[in-house]
């Protein structure tokens, strides 16, 4: 038994409170060494008369380690706990401070979870894992009102995007095409910053409190939002705190009176006048722009003005949360208030934070409610697109950051496949539309939240930045019209089965040197279990199960499982999803 391998500590992902009764335990083992694991558990007041062994079940694996899992109910809301590891025939307890060979004879050096205290409660916004979400760029959507046009704007589609060109994309063109965004199903929008601003993505705001005049005013975004949330579509807004444009009048004042402008300490001044030396503004900027000088989110005043803004735009136009850019180089004290003043404004709000890497120490129920999961991104592509991962390890990084987050975390996690930020799908597959459609499948049948980036279900491609933010192609003789079913045949499997929005999730099988998986969605309700074959030749799979009897979802075919061992036969780059039961 490799005791240097195993890792408990009380608190983030391995000891927290999922609901107002129910505590999840999680411990880590060395790969394939323990065979069982039991969580002893009680309350330390009551210890002998509540006392119990609760198996742990195995949550994933990765490379080097088993993480198992359990739910406590402890009748009084708080809990003492230990684990029983079991080598075969080998036991150990581990207890807070020691590895025992015998039970520990009373509770006192036991983990301890105090109490669940509902305001420590984790409770992410229920219909987020209900969501669809379909991103826009707004000025590259649709062009509904041309008299708002900027200066020198092109005809719609007419040039490949720049950084620097307009085509006149606006509110008024989202608003004519909510029957499009209807019909292909999804239930909510994330624009990319719509505020006053210089350039054509509008991550550089100049106005906090003001509409972008190309794109319309407050109320066509309140006449917007209105619309959508009569359709059923909930309104995700971009929120660039971490900096501000140039032309921002705070800082276009500090540019004008240097040490003596009253806003010299809205920013991160390091030597005046505000210039470019050798590359290097003599400020913080996002990475080393000039355009976008960083805001010093510790100064008052920039804190009261910026949480004015995020409670405005909720109270005014009743938008649904925000999307927060380069949300990793903000203090967590700024992000711990503007939870409370948005959460306030709007308890149902989505708080989504721009985070590329390993995201923990922001999902502990204080600052964010998910971040978008580039991490799930780069597993997916590795695995479906790029090539570069074989089903074992695509498995292992999935596995892995399943094990690091709160379930409820995992529950409402952005999982995308491209945006604004990175090449289209279609491009990074080399038009491969056969792994686009597995990547997409996958997407839509794992926990988290699906984001597909407009245009994406038609076919469109573009490289990376500006090429991934051309105009909306809306000449539907240019549409893949079958992509196009493909995404709404997604979208109302995945709103159809709870199963694959909420169940718990569990590989069957990962193909090491390999291109198949299979793995199973469970609820209360159903079971479904997707199986992939992600190779240039036909494969079988087969797997365990309990049920004799399935349904594919996808064709309507029923298959039977023998001696409880169900074979799925798959085609080149093929599919099934499959519900238990006729």
């Amino acid at each position: 038994m490799f005791l240097e391998a195993i890792y408990h500590r009380p608190r983030k992902n391995w000891s927290y409170a999922y609901d107002g009764t129910t505590i999840h335990l999680r411990i880590r083992t060395k790969k394939d060494d323990i065979t069982e694991v039991y969580a002893l558990a009680g309350d330390k007041y009551l210890w002998d008369q509540t006392m119990e062994y609760i198996p742990m079940t195995k949550l994933s694996s990765d490379e080097m380690f088993d993480y198992w899992e359990c739910e406590a109910t402890p009748p009084y809301r708080r809990l003492k706990y230990g684990f029983l590891l079991q080598q075969g025939q080998e036991k150990r307890w581990m207890t807070e401070y020691d590895f025992l060979t015998e039970p520990p004879a009373n509770p006192d050096r036991l983990f301890e979870y105090p109490f669940i205290n509902p305001d420590d409660v984790f409770q992410p916004p229920a219909w987020v894992k209900d969501a669809i979400f379909y991103q826009i760029f707004p000025e590259r959507f649709a062009n509904g009102d041309t008299s708002n046009d900027p200066e020198g704007a092109l005809p719609w589609g007419s040039a490949e995007p720049t950084p620097k060109n307009f085509f006149g994309g606006d509110l008024q063109g989202v608003i004519d095409h909510l029957d499009y965004i209807s019909e292909l199903g999804v239930n909510a929008i994330y624009f990319t910053p719509l505020f006053t601003a210089t350039t054509n993505h509008k991550y550089d705001t100049e106005d906090y409190l003001e509409i972008d005049p190309q794109f319309g005013d407050k109320d066509t975004l309140k006449k917007l939002v209105d619309l959508c949330h009569a359709r059923g579509i909930r309104v995700l807004l971009d929120a660039v705190f971490n900096h501000s444009g140039k032309t921002f009048a705070p800082f276009v004042d500090v540019q004008k009176n240097g040490m003596n402008s009253k806003y010299k300490d809205w920013f991160y001044v390091r030597s005046l006048p505000l210039e470019v030396v050798d590359g290097i503004p003599t400020y913080d900027t996002f990475a080393f722009e000039p355009l976008m000088p960083k805001l010093n989110t510790e100064n008052p005043e920039v804190r009261a003005y910026l949480l004015k803004a995020a409670e405005y735009w909720i109270k005014e136009t009743g938008i649904d949360g925000w999307r927060l850019d380069v949300a990793n180089e903000v203090g967590h004290s700024f992000w711990r208030e503007f939870r409370q003043v948005v959460k306030k404004a709007n308890p149902d709000a989505y708080i989504l934070g721009e985070v590329w890497h390993e995201s923990s120490i922001w999902l502990e129920g204080d600052q964010f409610d998910a971040v978008m999961n580039y991490p799930f991104t780069n597993a997916v592509l590795d695995f479906f697109i790029n090539r570069t991962a074989d089903a074992e390890k695509f498995s292992f990084m999935l596995g892995k950051q399943l094990a690091g987050y709160p379930r409820q975390a995992s529950e409402v996690m952005f999982n995308l496949l491209d945006s604004h930020d990175t090449a289209r799908l279609l491009t990074q597959a080399s038009g491969d539309k056969r792994l686009m459609k597995l990547a997409a499948m996958f997407q839509f049948t794992y926990f988290g939240t699906p984001c597909i980036y407009y245009g994406d279900e038609i076919g469109m491609d573009g490289g990376h930045d500006p090429g991934c933010r051309k105009c909306m192609e809306w000449d539907e003789t240019k549409h893949d019209k079958d992509l196009f079913t493909f995404y709404q045949t997604l979208i109302k499997l995945r709103k159809e089965h709870s199963a694959l929005r909420t169940g718990s999730f569990k590989f069957l099988h990962a193909e090491k040197n390999g291109g198949k998986i299979a793995y199973l969605r469970e609820d209360d309700n159903e079971t479904i279990l997707i199986a992939i074959n992600n190779d240039k030749a036909g494969n079988t799979i087969t797997v365990p199960v309990l049920d004799p009897s399935w349904t594919n979802l996808w064709n309507g075919e029923s298959l039977n499982a023998k001696q409880g061992q169900l074979t799925v036969k798959l085609p080149a780059f093929g599919f099934a999803i499959l519900k238990a039961g006729k």
